[in-house]
C-alpha cells in the first residue's frame, strides 16, 4: 500500500500567541478564546495534516485561476505560489510546526503563508471557503487512495494468477459446507479469488469516476459573487468537471462512504482467503505451506508455525467494516449543507484505507510465497465420495435416467460404499448392479477424481485445459495495461 501517512514535520504545538492568533481568524465576532474542552475537541490538525499536499495543490490551482480572472494581481499570485512551494518543502523536510490553535491544515498553511508573504496570503481565500476547500482536499486524497489500492489489488491478482498457472492440474477437494463436494484443481480455486479482486477493482474504479467532480469554488454553500472559473480549477486538479450544485458540493460525502464500502467488501474477500489459508496450513489439511516471512512461532510450543498474517487479515476486516458504519452514522442525520460533524469523516476513512492496504500487501506476500502440497490435496480428495455427482451424471447420459432418479440410485450406492468402507471406484460391479441392473463396466470410466476433473469442460469449469485458458484470459483482463 502506498503510504498515505504524512511527513508530519515537528510535533503539533499550541502557544499563547497562536491561540490569540486563532481568535483573530474569526474577526471581531469573538471577544474571548475557546474553553479548554473546546480546544481539545475542535481541532482536526492531528489527522487532517495528511491533506497537506492536496491542500497546497488546491490553493495553487485556486490562486492561478484568480490571477487569470483578474481577481488577483500577477504579483500576488507569484508570491502565493512561491510561498506555497516553500511551505511544501518545509512540511516535506519535517521543519514545519503544526499548531492545534490553528485548528486544521487549511489555517496552518494559510497562517504560515501570511508569515512568509504578508497581506497577499489573505487574498488567497477570495472566492472559496474552508467548506469547499476540505471537500476538495478529501476528494483529491480519496482519488489517490483508490489508485493506490487498485495497484495493490493488481499485484495480488498477479500472485494469484501465477500460483494458479503453477497449479493448473493440481487436484484438490472442492468443498460446500466445508464438506468434500467434488474434485477441482487448486489453480481453479485460486482464480476464483482473482475474480473477486477484479470486482473489487471495478468498484474502486466506479467510486473514482463518481468522486472526480471538483467542489472548489462552491465556497461555503451558495457559490461566490466573484467571477471565478470553476472549470479551470477542476481541469487544473485533474477533475472531470466541477460539481454542479454548490450545496451538494460541500455537503457530499458519498465518495467517502462509497470508498469505505468498497474497502469493506474487499476486506471480506481477503478475510475469506485468509480463513482458507489458516485451514489449509493446519496439520489436519497441510494443503499449503507458508513461508517464514508470514508466520510466527509460539513462546511455549517450539513445534508451532502459526499463520498469524492470515489471522490478522481476517481480524482486521472488522475495522474496515466498522469504518463504513461510522461514516454512514455521521452522515445519516445531517441537514444541508456543512456541519462540524463532518470532521468525523476522515479518521474512519483513513483507517479503512490504511488497514485494507496493509492487508492486501500481507495477502499478496502469503500467496506469492506459498508452496502447495499436491500429495496432501490428492489424498484429501479421496474422502467423502467426491465423484458421486459423476456417477449420477453417467446414469443420466448412459442410461437415459431422469436426474432425480439417478440422484436416488447414486445415494444408495454411496451408502453401500460407506458400509463397505471403500470408495465408489472400489465397489464390485455386481454390488452396483444390485442397486440398478442397467449399470455396466463403463461406469468405472467416470469414478476416478482425474476423470471427474477432466470432464468439467464447461466455460469457467475446473478441467485443467479450461483452467489454463482462464489463466491466460485473467492475465489479459486484469494485468494488461
Amino acid at each position: 500500500m502506498t503510504n498515505h501517512s504524512p511527513n508530519t514535520g515537528s510535533e503539533t504545538e499550541t502557544t499563547a500567541s497562536e491561540a490569540k492568533a486563532a481568535n483573530t481568524m474569526w474577526g471581531g465576532r469573538f471577544a474571548s478564546g475557546p474553553a479548554e474542552a473546546m480546544e481539545r475537541i475542535n481541532p482536526s490538525i492531528d489527522f487532517d495534516r495528511r491533506f497537506w499536499r492536496e491542500d497546497i495543490l488546491g490553493s495553487k490551482a485556486h490562486a492561478e485561476m484568480l490571477v487569470a480572472q483578474g481577481i488577483l494581481t500577477a504579483a500576488d499570485g507569484a508570491a502565493i505560489s512561491k510561498g506555497l512551494d516553500e511551505i511544501w518543502g518545509e512540511i516535506e523536510s519535517g521543519t514545519f510546526t503544526f499548531s492545534r490553535a490553528l485548528e486544521d491544515i487549511h489555517l496552518n498553511v494559510e497562517n504560515r503563508l501570511r508569515e512568509k508573504i504578508g497581506d497577499a496570503a489573505g487574498r488567497l481565500h477570495t472566492g472559496r471557503s474552508r467548506n469547499d476547500q476540505v471537500a476538495t482536499d478529501m476528494k483529491l486524497w480519496a482519488r489517490g487512495a483508490t489508485d493506490a489500492l487498485d495497484a495493490e489489488l493488481k499485484a495480488l491478482q498477479k500472485a494469484l494468477i501465477d500460483q494458479a498457472e503453477a497449479n493448473v492440474a493440481t487436484i484438490m477437494p472442492g468443498f460446500t459446507h466445508l464438506q468434500v463436494a467434488q474434485p477441482i484443481t487448486f489453480g481453479h480455486h485460486l482464480l476464483a479469488y482473482a475474480e473477486m479482486m477484479g470486482r473489487d477493482r471495478s468498484r474502486l474504479a466506479d467510486c473514482r469516476k463518481r468522486l472526480n467532480e471538483s467542489p472548489l469554488g462552491a465556497a461555503a454553500l451558495a457559490g461566490t459573487p466573484y467571477p471565478i472559473d470553476r472549470d479551470r480549477t477542476a481541469a487544473s486538479l485533474g477533475f472531470d468537471r466541477p460539481a454542479a450544485n454548490s450545496l451538494d458540493a460541500v455537503s457530499d460525502r458519498d465518495f467517502a462512504m462509497e470508498l469505505a464500502a468498497a474497502a469493506g467488501i474487499c476486506a471480506v474477500h481477503l478475510s475469506r482467503l485468509a480463513e482458507e489459508l489458516v485451514i489449509w496450513t493446519s496439520q489436519q489439511f497441510r494443503f499449503v505451506k507458508l513461508s517464514d516471512a508470514f508466520t510466527t512461532g509460539s513462546s511455549i510450543m517450539p513445534q508451532k508455525k502459526n499463520a498469524d498474517a492470515a489471522e490478522l487479515v481476517r481480524g482486521k476486516t472488522g475495522r474496515v467494516l466498522g469504518a463504513f458504519t461510522a461514516l454512514t452514522v455521521v452522515m445519516k442525520g445531517l441537514p444541508m449543507a456543512y456541519g462540524k460533524d463532518m470532521q468525523e469523516d476522515k479518521e474512519p476513512l483513513f483507517d479503512a484505507v490504511d488497514t485494507l492496504g496493509l492487508c492486501i500487501q500481507a495477502t499478496t506476500g502469503m500467496i506469492a510465497d506459498l508452496e502447495s502440497n499436491p500429495e496432501a490435496m490428492r489424498s484429501a480428495v479421496e474422502r467423502g465420495f467426491p465423484t458421486a455427482t459423476d456417477l449420477a451424471d453417467w446414469l443420466v447420459s448412459a442410461l437415459g435416467m431422469p436426474f432425480r432418479d439417478a440422484h436416488h440410485v447414486t445415494g444408495r450406492i454411496v451408502k453401500l460404499a460407506e458400509e463397505r468402507g471403500c470408495g465408489l471406484a472400489d465397489l464390485d460391479l455386481d454390488d452396483m448392479k444390485a442397486v440398478h441392473q442397467g449399470i455396466d463396466r463403463r461406469v468405472y470410466d467416470v469414478l476416478s477424481v482425474e476423470a471427474s476433473v477432466r470432464a468439467r469442460t464447461s466455460y469457467g469449469g475446473t478441467a485443467p485445459d479450461r483452467v489454463a485458458e482462464q489463466v491466460a484470459a485473467a492475465r489479459a483482463r486484469f494485468l494488461t495495461p
